[in-house]
């Protein structure tokens, strides 16, 4: 691998530039109309810029994309998260090009990305799953039936569904029946297919999340995350290891998501995510990202593993350099993402000129940013300014770090959440561990 392009932008490009030169690959980056002055523009070796600031018309756009590698001679392409990540057409697109994909194989995003078939492939691997229609229903009356068996409240998800996007909740029957058609349109429209599942709603859950590798013979893990702390079931804070999960709990979750990799012969970064109830110690699969995800540098944290240097270096074709033995986990990572918004007025994005961005320092604080002063937030992309990290010998150091970087964010020009995940930090429910996935709702 000689020349590699990031088909994305902001802080995961920039994250993936850095790893690249650290292993002595060239870099390219393409940024829309919008972006062309941005910093991961401004930090690959070349920089291409394919279209204008519609995400449809520039990084979203396969062929622009794949053309533009090609007109350089990059002979790899990292996907990032998000954007083109998980079709797995443009990966079979890239590698039909002659060039690698940085990432699983096609046929793994297929398999992982459609969530019944995932849901089939996980039970066939004895992981558990929620219980409920185990793959798409074909009618309103199945649907009935299904809910005869499993109770109420359900959930109702698109098959092709992710990000939380195109799930609904029914109470009873009545409301089954209304909201099926209604996510059977919501799924066509957003993922151009209109199969859904249903399946038992999981209260007082906690959101835990593995992080697993593979070369396709040999699979691992790196531990858990937990990314309870949710709105609008985006995440906005993470941590690992998750607090308050039984030693025991943590073993069979971490065990059963390596058997679900092997059973699709894992290629790369991936991410195997269940819902785990205290009340009953039972957790469930509900679905696997076959990217590298948001989060990551938390792992990285605790584990010492560059997980995008590894994504490179086994999308080359050698082998994972280290083995399960080799994993150890030391200390706790929390990370929060930072976003251009306003807390005040319902979270509104808060796009703007960056006239000061003062990010923390100091001791065990990691900062993965695509933005510096003097650039300009535009409303065309997710809201992500940037992500903090900590790091402490125990959950408590590494929480009075974060408290301490909160405190130390300095942003003018835009409006953030800084202020919200300092009040989140500091409620009872983060400190002593018990927050669950309804925790900033309830």
């Amino acid at each position: 691998m000689k020349k590699l392009l990031i088909a994305n932008r902001g802080e995961i490009a920039v994250r993936i530039i850095r790893a690249a030169r650290e292993l002595g690959i060239e870099t390219v980056a393409v940024a829309s109309e919008a972006d062309a002055e941005a910093l991961h523009a401004r930090a690959a070796d070349t920089c291409i810029v394919i279209g204008p600031a519609a995400a449809s018309k520039s990084y979203l756009n396969e062929q622009l994309i794949l053309d533009a590698a090609l007109s350089v001679g990059a002979d790899a392409i990292h996907p990032g998260y998000g954007f083109l990540s998980e079709r797995a057409a443009f990966a079979q697109a890239v590698i039909d090009a002659g060039l690698t994909w940085v990432g699983p194989n096609p046929s793994s995003i297929t398999q992982m990305g459609d969530k019944a078939q995932a849901i089939k492939t996980a039970l066939a691997a004895g992981v558990p799953t929620i219980p409920g229609s185990n793959g798409p229903v074909a009618s309103v009356d199945e649907a009935v039936e299904v809910a005869a068996r499993t109770g109420y409240p359900l959930v109702i998800k698109a098959s092709a569904g992710g990000g939380g996007k195109g799930i609904r909740v029914a109470a009873d029957e009545a409301e089954l029946r209304s909201l099926i058609p209604i996510a059977q349109a919501e799924s066509l429209a957003a993922f151009g297919s209109d199969e859904v599942y249903i399946e038992r709603m999981v209260t007082g859950a906690k959101h835990i999340e593995v992080q697993v590798f593979g070369d396709g013979e040999t699979f691992v893990h790196l531990g858990e995350r937990e990314c309870s702390v949710q709105r609008r079931r985006q995440k906005l804070i993470e941590e690992t290891p998750a607090p308050l999960l039984p030693a025991a709990v943590r073993a069979e979750i971490c065990s059963a998501a390596v058997a679900l990799a092997a059973a699709v012969k894992y290629h790369g970064a991936g991410t195997v995510e269940f819902l785990y109830e205290p009340k009953t110690s039972g957790y469930y699969f509900i679905e696997m990202n076959t990217r590298i995800q948001v989060e990551h540098p938390i792992t990285e944290a605790v584990t010492g593993i560059d997980l995008v240097v590894e994504q490179l270096r086994v999308a080359a074709g050698e082998k994972l350099s280290f083995t399960q033995e080799d994993v150890m986990a030391r200390g706790h990572a929390i990370e929060i993402r930072l976003n251009a918004e306003d807390p005040s007025f319902q979270f509104m994005p808060s796009p703007g000129y960056l006239e000061k961005f003062n990010l923390p320092s100091g001791p065990f604080i990691r900062i993965d940013s695509g933005f510096t002063v003097g650039d300009t937030i535009t409303p065309y992309y997710d809201s992500l300014l940037a992500k903090v990290i900590s790091w402490g010998r125990t959950r408590e150091e590494s929480l009075s770090r974060m408290r301490r970087a909160l405190h130390e964010m300095e942003v003018v020009g835009v409006k953030t959440t800084s202020s919200f995940l300092l009040q989140v930090i500091d409620s009872p429910g983060f400190i002593d561990g018990s927050y669950d996935t309804l925790f900033l709702e309830s």
